[in-house]
């Protein structure tokens, strides 16, 4: 029975995963390419507070750390929007008081890194570039940051949870015949800024709220953490008129921030210093196939499936990763030889899944939540499934708040409500016959 695993990457998912592998008897070896950031500073400015939702909370709950990470994390009840004029809005995310949390990801990780040092048999080492994956050897080689020097390790099994640009999925790649890989970049960049808090540390905005300042082609959205503080994200295109382009003196950083977010201004005292200090950063989607290899190896979280924030599923997605391999480790009894390529089957389709929805959330947050038809067709959607929730669940609902539903099948069932949607809006004053039983038997169609 094959019981030593390499982990590659000690972010989010490998540290949960090395818990689920832990707590079945695994000993695992991490090894992790940056230094331990609960030793050193974290460089401000390049991250994006994560939202934690149904499906994150299952694969924490499955191997009992919940309540731990729930310390750490704020429940956001529904976006707030701040529209130009002034004038603000509150959306509620779904009903009964359901809500996603904002944590911090330096925060989360540090905490799942602890939580996974908490095992006796995993060890986590830092500062460890991998350099290459011998796939003939199952032998992972790693160059230390600092000395230099060279190492490497053979166990019976190995993951990729390097990230976004994981040095492991690249190995794969290119000792791989017909390997698929696919890339893209949005046209908007992000950068990070900050809302402190007051001088008592009390929050200048709704706390249980993602805050957001949709303008159409670009936005800001801010999200609330434990200290007080609002970690405040721009997204904006990197060329045009409204642009980072655009951007590059304090002067000009002063007017852009004043016209678009005149609200925000006030409650931003270091926002030209952020600005011109912090970095802009790109925002990748990542596409791939296979994940697994010779039912040796396996790429998981953003390694197999990177994809952009807009949907707050990435890490979600990454942990829903580790409840599925772990239910295949049970159902197959170990067995990697069927627990890989069932793994493979289940996640790529809905991998690929919520990288389209993320996508197409972006629009919907940074355009139509400030757009009065489209709030009354989530009023028609959430009245509709108040009435007949065995008929209709929102597509935001199937992705947050209902983790029995696959990604593949909420993407699937989401396009056909949007069409029978896009024609009940196109009754004539729909505004005035929305809660009626002519669009009750639209939407109730097949």
């Amino acid at each position: 029975m094959q019981k030593n695993v390499t982990v590659i990457g000690a972010g989010l998912v490998g540290s949960l995963l090395s818990i689920y592998l832990a707590k079945r008897g695994y000993k695992v070896n991490v090894f992790e390419r940056r230094p331990d950031m609960r030793k050193s500073t974290i460089s401000a400015g390049k991250s994006i507070n994560l939202a934690l939702s149904d499906r994150g909370w299952k694969g924490l709950e499955g191997v009992g750390i919940a309540e731990e990470i729930r310390k750490i994390a704020i429940p956001m009840y529904g976006r707030f929007i701040h529209h130009k004029n002034g004038t603000t809005a509150f959306q509620p995310y779904g009903k009964d008081k359901q809500a996603i949390y904002s944590v911090s990801r330096a925060e989360i990780n540090m905490k799942l890194m602890d939580l996974a040092e908490q095992q006796a048999n995993v060890k986590i080492k830092f500062d460890e570039r991998c350099t290459h994956i011998d796939r003939s050897l199952l032998e992972a080689r790693f160059e230390n940051n600092t000395t230099k020097e060279t190492s490497s390790i053979c166990n019976d099994l190995l993951f990729g949870s390097d990230g976004a640009f994981a040095a492991s999925r690249l190995s794969m790649q290119l000792s791989t015949d017909r390997f698929e890989y696919n890339q893209h970049y949005i046209e908007a960049g992000y950068k990070e800024l900050i809302i402190p808090p007051g001088k008592n540390g009390e929050f200048l905005m709704e706390k249980n709220a993602l805050h957001i300042w949709p303008r159409g082609s670009f936005m800001m959205i801010a999200l609330p953490n434990t200290d007080g503080n609002f970690t405040c994200t721009l997204f904006l295109p990197f060329g045009g008129e409204k642009s980072f382009a655009n951007l590059k003196t304090r002067e000009q950083v002063k007017a852009f921030f004043e016209t678009e977010f005149p609200d925000a201004v006030p409650l931003m005292p270091t926002l030209i210093d952020d600005f011109m200090n912090n970095p802009t950063s790109s925002l990748v989607t990542v596409k791939c196939y296979p994940w697994t290899f010779d039912n040796k190896i396996g790429l998981i979280g953003d390694a197999a499936h990177a994809i952009v924030p807009f949907f707050g599923q990435g890490m979600n997605c990454g942990f829903e990763d580790c409840v599925v391999l772990n239910e295949l480790i049970g159902k197959h009894n170990e067995d990697w030889e069927k627990i890989f390529p069932e793994y493979q089957a289940l996640r790529k389709p809905d991998g690929d899944a919520i990288a389209d929805l993320a996508i197409a959330n972006f629009i919907e947050m940074r355009d139509k939540t400030a757009d009065p038809k489209f709030l009354l067709q989530k009023k028609i959607e959430a009245r509709f499934s108040e009435k007949f929730p065995d008929k209709w669940i929102p597509s935001y609902s199937m992705v947050t708040f209902s983790p029995h539903i696959r990604y593949s099948m909420a993407l699937t069932e989401g396009k056909r409500q949007e069409a029978i949607m896009q024609k009940v809006m196109a009754i004539a004053d729909i505004d005035t016959k929305w809660d009626s039983e002519e669009v009750e038997k639209m939407m109730l169609q097949k």
